[in-house]
């Protein structure tokens, strides 16, 4: 059998810093945001992520979820999504606005991380109640509670259906979303659904 022909030194130099460059750019794709820093930024938050190591790994994690989300919506919710993901992308944007920019943009991103993985079922909930509340007849309501960061609950109410993120609370879990609130101590839930009266709703056995 042949044997390979020998490299001279400025091959094997040149090599070595293919190879080096190489090695760059990996580390750049797992280190960088999701977005090419190299092009022009023209928006201060961006730049931000960019020379932030922790802000451009929540960046990436966004873009899996994201990705993953777009993967089960089809239809018009799939352009929903996409609408949607454009208006939270300018809404991180206009974290310079704030006074503390490093803290709205770490939020924004932790909000939307958790957000995509409850409303897309991309973790398994921890924990399910159905609540029975007053009326006739008795209405009922489902929320299914997920361990992201935040916490959230999907919580069905009369016949819609709200993303909440946990809220503080002096006891029990209390969870906020879209102008609409669940708050359950002690195996009852307080819900307060837009404009109607709050509803006290005893957990169903």
């Amino acid at each position: 059998m042949k044997s390979p022909p020998r490299l001279g030194g400025v091959a094997l130099a040149v090599l070595a810093a293919l190879a080096q460059g190489a090695n760059a750019q990996g580390a750049n794709a797992q280190t960088g945001p999701s977005f090419d820093c190299a092009r022009k930024l023209t928006s201060s938050v961006e730049q931000r992520i960019c020379a932030d190591p922790q802000l451009a790994a929540l960046d990436r994690q966004v873009a899996d979820v994201y990705a993953a989300a777009v993967a089960q919506a089809t239809g018009a919710d799939a352009r929903a999504l996409a609408a949607e993901q454009r208006g939270w992308i300018k809404g991180r944007n206009d974290c310079w606005k704030q006074t503390d920019v490093q803290a709205c943009v770490d939020s924004a991103y932790r909000t939307r991380i958790a957000g995509l993985q409850a409303r897309y079922r991309l973790v398994e909930p921890v924990g399910s109640a159905r609540y029975e509340c007053p009326g006739t007849p008795a209405r009922e309501a489902m929320a299914a509670y997920f361990a992201t960061d935040p916490p959230t609950a999907i919580v069905e109410y009369a016949g819609a259906t709200q993303l909440m993120y946990a809220a503080p609370s002096g006891s029990g879990a209390r969870y906020q979303g879209g102008g609409r609130q669940l708050w359950e101590h002690q195996g009852v839930a307080l819900i307060r659904w837009t404009s109607a009266p709050e509803q006290s709703c005893p957990i169903k056995k």
